[in-house]
């Protein structure tokens, strides 16, 4: 029998007989409260903190408790297959790395996006890399090993460097182009105001502007006060896109596009005839727009919608138990946010590879118990119910 994800258990149980106990929590509650000790108060409430009073936040939590995967018996689950394809890409699991701004800054040595890289080379999870970082994005590509690795953009309202940041991740090795939509305007965050956090405004996680060409020919100084640049990227960072703008985003890069943020039926079916390659149904974990639905209840709308399209999803996905209901209602693949986050505040690299390893343990061992072999028997008509 092939190694299976669960394996990881055994291999928990059986150090605890050498008396060596797990180095990092088991559960989600258990990160997030070792990562609030672990991480500066304003850089938690930034990671942690949502939008407006967070209802939206935890609605999108709270939307998984509402499905419940239906028990099936006598099919011989002795062996899961969680591979999945993805723009044609051989996968070994159906989970992903979803871009986080401040990524760099959570990990023990402030490189956490060169340690998340890293995670994804040693477990084959795919990272979509933001770009705010700490650490350009040719640094941490090249991290990323053979596992396939895409580049988050938030498109600046100077298209010379949109399309040089474009053309950077092309050359840099990343699979995709995963641009994001309703991040534009930074949405009401209550926890960041209390603190006056923004961390981009302090200069931090800019790397990839300050190591761009075009960005660097806008200023004044290049090499001189930082603040310039900060100020410039104030000015650049964020373009209301429309549908007017698909065109040319499309002319940029025979990379796949992946829209993300896409929650209504109607824009989906309106990309996909556009020519974008995927859809990312997402509602920024929260923390953009306070007051709507959770993301999990647009889903299987958005699978049908998109037709074919591959569908990624992110949005309230805290255990290995919450994407396999994503994968039944028919995401493609379901990334994973601050459970990682907080991984690599505690351990970095380590840290990130612990929780991964854990959530596609559980995922896998669900599936064995349920009696679901692969990922087609998961969509199958009946085996997901609302509770």
């Amino acid at each position: 029998m092939s190694p299976q994800f669960g394996d990881y258990q055994n291999e928990v149980y059986f150090e605890a007989l050498f008396g060596v106990a797990p180095k990092y929590p088991m559960t989600y509650e258990g990160l997030a409260e070792r990562a609030r000790h672990a991480l500066a108060p304003e850089l938690w409430s930034y990671v942690a903190g949502g939008a407006g009073d967070e209802h939206t936040q935890r609605a999108n939590v709270a939307a998984f408790e509402r499905w419940g995967l239906v028990p099936r018996m006598l099919v011989g689950a002795k062996e899961r297959d969680l591979r999945v394809s993805l723009f044609g890409l051989e996968l070994a699991s159906p989970l992903f790395l979803a871009p986080v701004g401040v990524l760099g800054l959570c990990a023990p040595d402030g490189h956490g996006d060169l340690a998340t890289a890293r995670a994804a080379a040693r477990t084959g999870v795919p990272m979509v890399a933001s770009t705010l970082s700490v650490d350009p994005m040719e640094a941490v590509a090249a991290e990323l090993g053979g596992t396939p690795g895409f580049f988050q953009l938030y498109t600046p309202t100077d298209r010379a460097l949109a399309e040089s940041l474009v053309h950077r991740a092309e050359a840099a090795g990343f699979k995709a182009l995963v641009v994001t939509l309703d991040t534009w305007v930074t949405g009401w965050r209550p926890r960041d105001l209390a603190g006056g956090s923004f961390p981009q405004l302090r200069g931090h996680c800019l790397a990839n502007y300050t190591s761009d060409p075009v960005f660097r020919a806008r200023l004044q100084d290049p090499d001189g006060d930082p603040r310039g640049a900060v100020m410039d990227w104030v000015q650049v960072f964020g373009n209301p896109l429309t549908w007017d703008d698909l065109p040319w985003l499309r002319s940029l890069t025979d990379l796949p596009i992946v829209l993300k943020g896409l929650c209504h039926p109607e824009d989906v079916r309106r990309a996909k005839d556009a020519g974008v390659d995927g859809a990312y149904c997402s509602n920024h974990g929260g923390r953009q727009a306070n007051g709507g639905l959770p993301a999990l209840e647009s889903l299987a709308e958005v699978v049908a919608a998109a037709d074919g399209l591959p569908v990624l999803f992110d949005s309230g996905v805290r255990s290995g138990a919450d994407a396999v209901k994503a994968l039944a209602l028919g995401a493609t693949a379901v990334g994973v946010g601050r459970p990682y986050v907080y991984g690599l505040a505690l351990g970095g690299e380590a840290g990130v590879v612990h929780v991964l390893r854990s959530l596609l343990a559980e995922a896998d061992l669900l599936m064995a118990v349920d009696g679901y072999p692969s990922l087609a028997s998961l969509r199958a008509p009946g085996a997901l119910r609302r509770c």
